[in-house]
């Protein structure tokens, strides 16, 4: 196992990551409210493409993250875990650039495929709006060689993660055709 990289400070810990968590849901919250009616000169349809490439990324690194901790490589599994963190806020951003630029698009599916992209939507924002704590806790528990905990963490975080960046991937694929007849 690595060493901690940061001395323990639960509460402060706990603060920092309650007021991120916070201030992150409330800027996503609002923001997907505001439409700014700006030329940027490009489709603003490119955030999302990149939005699904950053998401193809993170998962594919968090699949990499868990076989390179099965096999125990901590410095490689830190570095990629590190990199699917960055990686995932940038996509945040991204994001939110899109929905400023973009607004909302609706999905025209019809048929047994829309109850299908509704259902992988409203898991994926669900799971989405309640991720980041645990990503962050996971992360600190790691940072402060807390392993026993860090991994009881990861055994939630993982998944769930996981499962967000995935649907990130499918939720694009299945309404990006739909992008322009807003």
């Amino acid at each position: 196992m690595l060493p901690a990289l940061i001395k323990k400070n639960d509460p402060q810990a706990k603060l920092l990551i309650g007021i991120v968590s916070f201030v992150v849901f409330a800027a996503v919250v609002l923001l997907s409210r505001v439409k700014l009616e700006v030329d940027l000169g490009f489709d603003v349809h490119l955030f999302a493409r990149i939005n699904a490439i950053i998401n193809s990324m993170v998962t594919v690194l968090l699949v990499f993250g868990l076989i390179s901790v099965k096999n125990g490589n901590y410095r490689l599994h830190k570095k990629v875990m590190f990199t699917a963190m960055i990686l995932s806020a940038l996509f945040l951003v991204s994001y939110i650039g899109h929905h400023l630029f973009a607004g909302d698009t609706k999905f025209g599916g019809e048929g047994w495929i829309r109850p299908v992209y509704y259902f992988i939507l409203i898991t994926h924002i669900f799971l989405a709006a309640i991720i980041l704590p645990f990503i962050l806790f996971t992360a600190y528990r790691a940072l402060v060689a807390e392993w026993p905990a860090h991994k009881k963490l990861a055994r939630i975080t993982w998944p769930i993660w996981f499962y967000v960046a995935l649907t990130g991937v499918l939720v694009y694929l299945m309404i990006s055709p739909y992008y322009g007849n807003a």
